[in-house]
């Protein structure tokens, strides 16, 4: 499957396969061009083929078949000391031997550099990731989000043109996981380098990227910006692995362009963007994210599509509250409501009605 192919693609696998036993394919018939200056994440569950296609990159793996070029030049038979790739590991990977200064000058000094030069680029990704006053400590005197960062920076002190990264936030908790997507994305803006980024977290990759490129069983499913992937899922694992999702099980009754008019199982009809569907009688499961339903009559929008509720349980959550229903069959069926002053409480058992807009329902090929 092309997925894009510009002609000044700065990075570009052709036709990439990889076996790890000449027989079951890891990563199968993989096209896929990065322009320069892009942060595109691979997105996907343990095992769906991403974490390989980087590692091919990098040249820590080998593709079985196809072509990897980096700014127009193949690389297949390139050495990961010669790509000139900065790398970036969920495990830090940094000397313990070393103090952080040294840790930052080991890959200039394999380039050859001098002392003065060196010490000039030390400083200055030293303080691009505020650590400039850490450059005589060891790793094991700094917390984890620390050694992240000295990490970042040996990976940016040589001008690298490209960066890989593989789960590098893994590893923090969700505070400093947070801060350091935004320190990164802002690194990138301002140094206008080439980003890859690898990650099972389908937040960061909404977060930080230009576009994702979600993986399953070693093909990409959708490649797009992170807003057309959340509103626009090309079928229903990309749909149920971005974000949550309602799921209502229904058989397609209409079918006309761009409209389906969906029975649900227990017999309601609503109408719903078709994804994926293909013909009337085609099994389907309609998608409703959680914070496009509404139970207040003010606030639906015109054209609200409404059907009957009870709620089963209500969360509270800080900023918002998740109110769990049963709604056509479902039991788990879910609403978002953000916590604001004089917001309506529901209460366990409670009888309402709720709607969505009709473009909000996707009608989706089932799982």
């Amino acid at each position: 499957m092309a997925t894009t192919s510009p002609n000044d693609a700065f990075v570009a696998f052709e036709h990439v396969q990889k076996s790890y036993d000449g027989v079951s394919l890891v990563v199968k018939d993989l096209n896929l061009s990065i322009g320069k200056g892009e942060f595109l994440t691979m997105l996907g569950p343990s095992g769906s083929g991403k974490t390989t296609c980087l590692m091919m990159l990098a040249g820590f793996e080998t593709a079985t078949h196809g072509e990897i070029k980096l700014d127009g030049r193949p690389i297949n038979q390139v050495p990961p000391h010669k790509r000139g790739i900065g790398m970036v590991f969920q495990n830090y990977a940094l000397f313990p031997h070393m103090t952080v200064g040294e840790n930052l000058s080991f890959p200039l000094e394999v380039r050859g550099m001098g002392k003065s030069d060196r010490e000039a680029k030390i400083k200055r990704a030293l303080d691009m990731v505020q650590m400039g006053a850490f450059a005589n400590r060891r790793p094991s005197q700094l917390s984890g989000g620390q050694q992240q960062r000295i990490a970042l920076a040996r990976a940016l002190v040589f001008d690298p043109g490209l960066v890989l990264m593989d789960e590098p936030l893994g590893a923090l908790d969700k505070q400093l996981r947070e801060h350091m997507q935004f320190e990164i994305k802002h690194l990138h803006e301002s140094l206008g380098i080439t980003v890859v980024y690898v990650t099972h977290d389908q937040g960061e990759a909404l977060t930080m990227s230009d576009r994702v490129a979600v993986f399953n069983d070693g093909r990409i499913q959708q490649l797009a910006p992170p807003a057309d992937l959340y509103e626009r899922p090309d079928n229903s694992f990309v749909a149920q692995f971005i974000g949550e999702n309602n799921k209502l099980a229904g058989t397609v009754e209409e079918l006309t362009e761009g409209h389906a008019l969906v029975r649900l199982s227990t017999g309601e009809l609503i109408d719903a963007t078709p994804v994926n569907i293909r013909e009337k009688g085609q099994k389907t499961l309609v998608s409703i994210r959680p914070e496009r339903v509404e139970f207040k009559p003010e606030m639906m929008p015109a054209g609200a599509h409404t059907i009957d509720a009870e709620v089963v349980e209500i969360i509270y959550m800080g900023d918002i509250l998740r109110a769990v229903l049963k709604v056509a069959g479902s039991a788990d069926f879910v609403m978002k409501m953000r916590n604001t002053l004089g917001q309506t409480r529901l209460v366990q058992g409670q009888k309402i009605k709720v709607g969505w807009h009709p473009q909000d329902a996707r009608a989706l090929d089932p799982m």
